[in-house]
């Protein structure tokens, strides 16, 4: 009888250890949709290796200029600007959008985060993250990069519409 409630136990114990393993190393990517907040919704990339054209889709709550998605923007994985495509003119009645822009130079396995900016709100919406060669996906992450960013140049010169 011992000898069964030991192996027993061992079992239950081994099911325990495995089912804790298994649900901290599964990584679940949920990422809701800020309304709010300009939200990259797809990224496709052409070119070469640090030549790269970037196809940038965006949903945006634009009314107008005192509200619109004013640019996207490729950052490095550690948060430095690479590149920011400057928007015109809102897109009230276009959504969601995509906008190219380029040259990116990156190398094909850098990793680089893409996320958009709203004129009135800032940051805050969904982001893309990957690489050139494995691909983009949605990303529900805290990115945390530098205030600074949003500071540095290109700035928008004003609004179309």
């Amino acid at each position: 009888m011992y000898l069964f409630k030991t192996i027993r136990m061992n079992f239950l114990l081994t099911l325990v250890l495995f089912a804790c393993a298994t649900e901290t190393t599964e990584t679940k990517v949920t990422p809701k949709e800020n309304s709010n907040a300009a939200n990259i919704v797809s990224v496709e990339v052409s070119g070469n290796e640090n030549n790269y054209t970037f196809k940038v889709g965006i949903k945006s709550p634009d009314t107008g200029c005192k509200q619109y998605a004013n640019w996207w923007e490729v950052l490095s994985e550690d948060g430095k600007l690479i590149y920011r495509r400057i928007l015109g003119h809102s897109h009230v009645n276009e959504q969601p959008f995509i906008r190219s822009g380029g040259t990116v130079a990156i190398g094909q396995e850098q990793v680089v985060w893409i996320r958009a900016h709203m004129n009135n709100t800032g940051y805050g919406g969904e982001v893309f993250k990957g690489t050139v060669k494995d691909g983009f996906t949605k990303f529900d992450a805290d990115t945390n990069f530098p205030k600074e960013i949003e500071t540095e140049s290109p700035q928008p010169s004003g609004c179309a519409f």
